[in-house]
């Protein structure tokens, strides 16, 4: 792992956004709205968290993680790219067909994903079979897996649960991207599945609240959930959908749209701000980020 400061961290979830920003924009087809939402708990995690080495991805005692909701590659692989996995010009390839960047993310072609997923629901279980093969192993690796809360609503997530709790997997984290919005609308409207925390804990885990855009709460969360014993840990995130956007935040319409030349050029402007403002020595600019509720051409690789 690194160790970055909080500015740093929302430096780098900047620069991802607008990496992630113009990977769709070129392929003109992508999910922005649950990458941006999700970015500010990923940044923290692969910087600050997992022990983890980019030189090394298949390294057997590492930690590994799992996108169980494998449409948000945008947020995952200017991630990856920016802790080191491979060069963050190759993110043009994303969803061509010649580029090894899949719209879901693929563990056969690119470096640093550990699990190929896309069907909503699958993610969490195939986090608990590398949870229980490390305990079987006797390996000291923990497992990361992040679901979104419309994901929540299949039942197969449920079944995993109830296995890990089983198991006493303490060295399984989920996170649920608790952003309120699938694609269809807000998820109280299409499946209520609230409260959240109450289900969780029902099924055995040790269940940790998180504002998700905060760095220290987010640090915090993660920190309590690698002391946990006996048990599986869920942080469940409360998250802006389209975070870091004006006109994407709190929108369902965002949930997996590119943006016309217009909108992209705005978001574009927005972002370039914000990696400006963040670059500024400590102390000249703030990384304080929004609570949840809060709405706040060329080449954009930063």
């Amino acid at each position: 792992m690194t160790s970055m400061t909080h500015q740093e961290l929302a430096l780098t979830a900047a620069r991802a956004r607008l990496l992630g920003l113009e990977m769709v924009y070129r392929a003109a087809s992508g999910h922005l709205g649950g990458s941006y939402s999700a970015l500010d708990l990923l940044t923290v995690l692969y910087q600050n968290v997992m022990r983890v080495d980019p030189q090394d991805p298949q390294a057997p005692g590492r930690d590994r993680f799992v996108l169980s909701k494998g449409h948000c590659t945008p947020a995952l692989y200017p991630t990856l790219a920016l802790r080191g996995y491979f060069p963050v010009d190759e993110l043009g390839q994303f969803r061509s067909i010649r580029g090894h960047l899949s719209g879901h993310a693929e563990m056969r072609h690119v470096r640093g994903v550990d699990m190929s997923t896309g069907s909503l629901g699958q993610g969490v279980s195939a986090a608990v079979g590398m949870a229980l093969a490390g305990k079987l192993d006797g390996l000291g690796y923990r497992v990361y897996a992040m679901l979104g809360d419309g994901e929540v609503e299949e039942g197969q997530v449920w079944e995993a649960a109830m296995a890990a709790a089983k198991f006493q997997l303490d060295n399984l984290c989920a996170i649920v991207d608790v952003n309120g919005l699938q694609i269809d609308g807000p998820t109280a409207d299409v499946m209520p599945s609230e409260p959240l925390d109450q289900k969780w804990a029902a099924f055995g885990w040790h269940v940790i609240p998180c504002h998700g855009h905060d760095y220290a709460a987010i640090e915090a969360a993660y920190a309590q959930a690698a002391a946990v014993r006996g048990q599986p840990s869920v942080i469940l995130a409360r998250t802006v959908k389209g975070k870091g956007v004006s006109f994407m935040e709190g929108s369902a319409g965002w949930h997996g749209k590119a943006p016309n030349d217009q909108q992209y050029q705005q978001a574009k402007a927005e972002l370039e701000a914000q990696v400006a403002a963040l670059a500024q020595p400590s102390g000249q600019s703030g990384a304080t980020q929004a609570a949840p509720g809060e709405q706040k051409e060329g080449k954009a690789y930063v």
